[in-house]
């Protein structure tokens, strides 16, 4: 039994006859006939009986209609929804990030998405690098952009990103001169991501370059959120790290008490796509990306405006 006999079959009983039914489909009518005997001998009853010039169904074929309709409609079904995948008007987007992301990719960005394609359902998940990642591994995200380093196995890395980090403090005797690992290691640290720890990508980067040192590097407070670190050190309790793009985003709402330097050697955070390697990404997923890879090419360009270097009290032109 095939599908293209049921349809046939169907074709048959809705317009009465297998002329008529070929007309329609635009087929030769001994050849629908064919298909239809060779259901009949398959299943080993008639399924219609002559009416005059025109067919009526058997009672085998009254018992098989409803369940003929019912297969043809599964299977239109099924093509619909894949119709509606590839040509964006269903499905869904399934895309990670890191935490602060929002500081990068923006509200802007789901917007414009979903604008362009209001049928497709928006997964965007993640709260810290290695998590993100951990769920890309896992096969339950399709593709991220993340912090490197990070655990590639297995992974397509595509670099996409890099933004300078800073250190942040109230006291202007510590940003008058570029941070070097060494200051860093003695430092009052107040580091966010505290439920990842030696995970997070940044906490990572500094714990090689302060082995490379000698040294360690441990924070005296350790809280989730960045923008807590950064009230923190507002408040002249500990000093702590800011990537420019998080400068970007605070803008005018960051306390002009607190002033930055870069490292004498710079320290950056990467961020680059990740997928699984071999996979094919939904087309949801794939333009999801596309437009992710735009948002990510401005936000390089506008990286460039926090000032590298200020001391508390000064005023920074947004």
């Amino acid at each position: 039994m095939t599908l293209q006999q049921l349809q046939y079959f169907l074709a048959a009983v809705r317009h009465g006859s297998f002329s008529a039914a070929a007309d329609v489909l635009h087929l030769a009518q001994p050849s629908l006939s064919e298909q239809v005997r060779r259901l009949e001998a398959e299943l080993g009853v008639a399924l219609f009986q002559r009416a005059g010039r025109g067919l009526v169904l058997t009672s085998a074929g009254e018992a098989l209609r409803p369940n003929a309709e019912a297969v043809v409609a599964a299977v239109d079904a099924a093509r619909d929804s894949v119709r509606e995948v590839r040509e964006l008007r269903g499905g869904v987007a399934s895309f990670g990030t890191w935490g602060t992301a929002g500081a990068y990719l923006g509200t802007d960005l789901v917007e414009s998405f979903r604008r362009r394609h209001p049928g497709v359902r928006v997964r965007l998940v993640g709260q810290n690098s290695s998590e993100t990642v951990a769920a890309v591994h896992a096969g339950t995200l399709e593709a991220a952009v993340v912090a490197l380093p990070i655990d590639d196995r297995g992974l397509d890395v595509r670099p996409t990103l890099r933004d300078e980090v800073l250190y942040v403090s109230a006291d202007p005797e510590r940003v008058r001169k570029a941070m070097t690992v060494e200051r860093l290691s003695r430092a009052p640290l107040i580091l966010s991501d505290a439920s990842w720890g030696t995970e997070d990508p940044t906490r990572r980067q500094l714990a090689v370059l302060a082995q490379r040192e000698g040294t360690t590097i441990e924070p005296q407070i350790d809280v989730e959120d960045p923008e807590m670190a950064i009230e923190l050190a507002a408040r002249g309790l500990g000093d702590t790290l800011i990537a420019r793009g998080m400068l970007l985003r605070l803008g005018r709402r960051l306390a002009r008490r607190l002033g930055w330097i870069g490292f004498a050697e710079p320290l950056y955070d990467t961020f680059a796509f990740i997928s699984r390697r071999g996979a094919h990404l939904s087309p949801a997923t794939r333009a999801f990306v596309a437009l992710a890879e735009g948002r990510l090419a401005e936000v390089a360009r506008e990286l460039q405006r926090p000032p590298r270097r200020r001391l508390p009290g000064d005023d920074v032109d947004w």
